[in-house]
């Protein structure tokens, strides 16, 4: 069978950063991506489920209908920094996260996990137990992990929106070639070996 099928979905639960804040949807970082996955992996579907704004909390209580609805081979999981910024318990996000990676991998879907940065004057000690729990995380489970998708565009105020928070449209190339380098390499993989599996 030389078509994916279903096993072709790549499934982006994120937040406003990943949901093209304040942009035309054409101009993010995932329909970006959804453009050059067109030439180069014609077969994977990209379905963006990112809601700006969304927690931690607010996308596990929609995660096993997507889950359900789509059944992906891939999730991108960028979740995490609404929580941090609104003072919620790490407990609680870590929680939260691990259970949609569980998910995800009970559903036979591969989880590239992103982590975030939040500004420093929510005291160094919040910032950092927020920045490491990630990678705790992506630890536990085994899981690809980017550490931070803004890298070289964050702190650049000619890729930034004007509330310091948001890629603006010529920052999207920049996060997305952040991303490409681990989650392409996620999605040769699986590719293969659903082509395998199926012949």
């Amino acid at each position: 069978m030389s078509s994916l099928t279903a096993a072709s979905t790549l499934l982006v639960m994120g937040d406003s950063l990943s949901a093209a804040y304040n942009l035309r949807q054409q101009d993010g970082w995932v329909s970006l991506l959804e453009t050059q996955l067109s030439q180069t992996h014609p077969d994977i579907k990209v379905v963006n489920a990112s809601v700006s704004g969304e927690t931690t909390q607010g996308g596990l209580s929609r995660f096993d209908a997507l889950l359900n609805t789509y059944q992906p081979h891939w999730v991108i999981l960028e979740l995490g920094a609404n929580d941090a910024l609104r003072g919620y318990p790490l407990g609680q996000t870590t929680n939260n996260l691990n259970t949609m990676i569980e998910q995800a991998q009970s559903n036979d879907a591969t989880v590239l996990l992103i982590g975030n940065q939040i500004p420093q004057n929510y005291g160094k000690r919040y910032t950092q137990m927020f920045f490491n729990l990630y990678k705790d995380i992506a630890a536990q489970h085994e899981v690809a992990y980017l550490p931070f998708m803004l890298e070289n565009v964050a702190l650049n105020p000619d890729l930034m929106q004007s509330d310091g928070l948001h890629p603006n449209k010529a920052g999207q190339p920049v996060v997305l070639s952040n991303i490409l380098p681990y989650l392409m390499p996620l999605l040769d993989n699986t590719e293969a070996r659903i082509i395998r599996k199926n012949k």
